[in-house]
Order: structure tokens, then sequence, then C-alpha cells
């Protein structure tokens, strides 16, 4: 294959692509669900298994010419089972939310009531959140945190023997701790409910042996593979030993559920290839030595950020993502400091924070994280550095302030986008940080 083809072909796509590839060269990525996959990844995810069409599992399609495609498949599926010592393994999901989709098609007929935490508390969409469908089909009951910034579970308990939900969910988009998988295993066996534990965030983690495994006590693990995983942007079901002891046709009821039941059509073949190259890439000590690092830096990033006076959700962090709470300065700071710190080449996600005053749209804190800046090799070192940074961008917006009403909230935005890129400040952190990313390249 030609590699100068789209150069050619439309170069304005191109020039995007180098454009994308420049920023996060010259940018730290913090966003904690995203990172840089490996070139092995990205060469398995561009090549010619896009072409073919595959709809149904190996063995039982229902085109010909998948004999190649069914040997990937396969062997994406045993790796997933090698790696995190499961007996079942469904690599077709396109993304995290048809996976966690699947699982409520496998386990539960509408109407039936189900469990995840609070959205504004740091849980997911696909977790019974009330704009989605999740709501719209189940009766969703949400739990949440406690005052120090852990999942309640005397609550979830009581809300639980309660409720009685067929399902209850264990995973998180912005929780900064350790998941209590063991726990809340307990609480839903006790309940008979089905205990489905997300590890997007974690998956990576789990594999390197720095956060716990929900294997011995989750019936169902989904999980994404883009994030600190380090693969493509995808997912996975995996079931274990006590799901299929709870039920038999567990598995099958899940391949079901993700076609032909409506979740989606014919599987991406070469994301599937990718996820296989992630996989056999996450069980070498070359990877867990990285999981290691990840959860080091994250450590020594909030510490560097706590030390210079700023706030955490639950005053830090045992895994690789942390949340800033900055009520301190007002409501619904979040927005100011992510385009700020994003002026500067600091790349966060505005976030809500437990009992927010303000709304999703402009809430009160920041999401980051250190996946991706440990793949480029920086180290506790960096983190102190960088940490002073976002604290000295955070003092430099501070006095920024929210108005309640629409009109001066879109007039006032507007002005900030104006201004911001020319603070003398957030330049010269920007030149800052351009000079720390010269010396740690992108790996591809």
């Amino acid at each position: 294959m030609n590699k100068d083809s789209l150069k050619r072909t439309d170069p304005a796509i191109e020039e995007l692509i180098v454009s994308e590839l420049k920023r996060r060269a010259t940018g730290l990525e913090l966003i904690p669900s995203e990172n840089h996959t490996s070139p092995a990844v990205l060469e398995a995810l561009g090549s010619i298994l896009t072409d073919k069409y595959s709809e149904g599992y190996p063995g039982k399609r229902y085109y010909a010419g998948n004999e190649y495609i069914d040997k990937v498949e396969d062997l994406a599926r045993e790796r997933a089972k090698e790696a995190f010592g499961v007996p079942y393994a469904n690599v077709q999901p396109y993304s995290g939310t048809p996976a966690n989709v699947a699982v409520y098609l496998a386990t539960c007929e509408p109407g039936d009531v189900v469990m995840g935490q609070n959205l504004s508390d740091g849980g997911h969409l696909s977790h019974g959140a009330a704009a989605t469908l999740s709501a719209r089909l189940y009766e969703s009951v949400p739990y949440h945190v406690d005052k120090e910034g852990y999942i309640d579970l005397k609550e979830v308990e009581l809300l639980a023997r309660e409720r009685r939900p067929k399902l209850i969910w264990c995973g998180a988009t912005a929780y900064a701790r350790e998941f209590p998988f063991e726990e809340l295993g307990a609480i839903a066996d006790e309940v008979g409910a089905y205990l489905v534990a997300d590890i997007a965030h974690v998956a990576g983690l789990v594999l390197a042996g720095v956060h716990k495994s929900p294997v011995p006590f989750a019936h169902i693990i989904t999980t994404t593979t883009h994030k600190t995983l380090r693969g493509p942007r995808g997912a996975m079901i995996m079931v274990t030993e006590k799901g299929l002891q709870k039920d038999p046709e567990l598995a099958k009821k899940i391949d079901k559920a993700v076609f032909p039941g409506g979740v989606q059509g014919g599987p991406h073949n070469h994301q599937t290839a990718a996820i296989a190259v992630a996989l056999k890439e996450a069980m070498t000590p070359e990877f867990a030595e990285y999981g290691r690092q990840v959860v080091k830096n994250a450590k020594a990033l909030a510490q560097s950020l706590m030390e210079q006076g700023l706030t955490l959700v639950s005053g830090g962090t045992e895994n690789h993502l942390m949340v800033m709470d900055l009520t301190p300065f007002g409501k619904g700071t979040g927005v100011f400091v992510q385009d700020a710190l994003d002026a500067a080449g600091i790349t966060v996600n505005k976030n809500t924070i437990p009992q927010d005053p303000s709304s999703p749209f402009y809430p009160s804190g920041i999401r980051l994280g250190t996946p991706a800046i440990t793949t480029r090799g920086m180290k506790e070192g960096e983190m102190e550095v960088i940490g002073k940074w976002i604290a000295e961008i955070v003092q430099e917006v501070r006095a920024e302030k929210l108005p309640d009403s629409k009109e001066e909230r879109i007039a006032t935005l507007k002005r900030f986008h104006e201004e911001i890129g020319e603070n003398q400040k957030i330049r010269e952190v920007k030149r800052q940080v351009e000079e720390l990313c010269s010396k740690f390249p992108l790996p591809y």
C-alpha cells in the first residue's frame, strides 16, 4: 500500500490529519479516556480487513470468504480469555455503550430495575442516566458517592434490598478510587442480581496488576479497548465462571444480543484485528510496567495539584485519573479552566463533580489523567511540573464567573475564547509545554 495515496487523493484530509498529529506531538493529552496506540495497532486498524463483511460468528457467517477473518476473531477472543482469565469473550461490539446495551438485552426485560453509579457522581451514561436509552427502557435506580467521594456501599445495599434490581453496574467514567467489586458482588448475590463490571477505564490497570480484578466477583465484564488498554476504539464483553454458574446460557444470550439482536450489524474486522494486537501487547512485562507507571504518575500529579492548593474529589486517586473540584472559584468554572488549559496545550475535559451546583453543560470540575503522557515516557518528575502549570493557569482564570442568564453566558464565553489565547501567562506555559513534549516523542 502506497503511503502517499491519501496525500494525492485528498490533500485536505491529509493536511487535517497532519495537523492533528502536530497538535498531539506538541501538547499534553490528559483526558483519561484517551491514549496513544502503538504503530502495530494502527497498522492492523488501517488494514484491508476493513473491506470484508462478516455478519455472524466464526464458523457461522452469513457471507462466504471469511476463513481468515474467522481466525482473526478467534485469536482476539482467545487472547481476551487468556488475558483476563475468563471462559467467554465477545470482541465484536463497536464501542462501550453498544456493549452495555447488549448486556441489558441479554439479562433484562423492559421495565426491570437496574442500578448504576449516578452520572454526576462519576457514573457512565449507559448505566442508567436519565437522558439515555437505558433509563427509558429500564427503571433506573442510581447510587451515589459519600461525602469523601467513595461509592456509598451502605446506600447500595439499602437500595438493592429495597428495589431488588435485576442488574447492578460497577464502573464509572470519573471515579478516582479502586472499584469495590467484592463488596458489590456480595450485594448482587444477596438480591439475585447480575453484577456487571464495566472496566472500560481500568482494564489495562487490571492486566498490569495495579487494580483488583473483577473476575472472581462479577458475572459479566464489559470494557472498551482504547483507554488504559491502549488499543483501538472498540469494546469487549466477557462472562466469568460465576456468570455461567448463574446462567449456563449467558454467553449465548450475549452473542445473540450483539448480533443479530439489534445492537449492531457485521463486525469491524480491522478493529477486531487491532484489538487482538493490543491484547498481545498487554500481556507483556513491558505493559505491566507501563500500567504501574500510569498509577505512579497519577498519584504524583494529584499530589502536585494538591500541594498547589487545588481540591480533588475524594482527596486524591488510586488509579489513572482524578477530578478537580473548582467550586472554590465559583460554580460552572470547569468550562473556563478546560479552555484555558487547551490554549496552553494541555488537554483535559470539563466534568461534573458530586452534587455539582451547576449543570452538566457548564460543570464545576475538570477530569484529567495520565495514560497518554505515560505512554510517551513521562514520569513523576514531569508530573510535578505539569501540576504546577495547571495550578498557574487555574489561578490565571479564577476571576472568571459564569453568569446565570443564557444570554450573558454566551457573551461571556465568546469574550473569553477571544481573549484567552492572547494571555501572556497562557502563552508562556504553552511554550514550556511544547519544550517538554519535544523530549518525549509520540510512539507513532
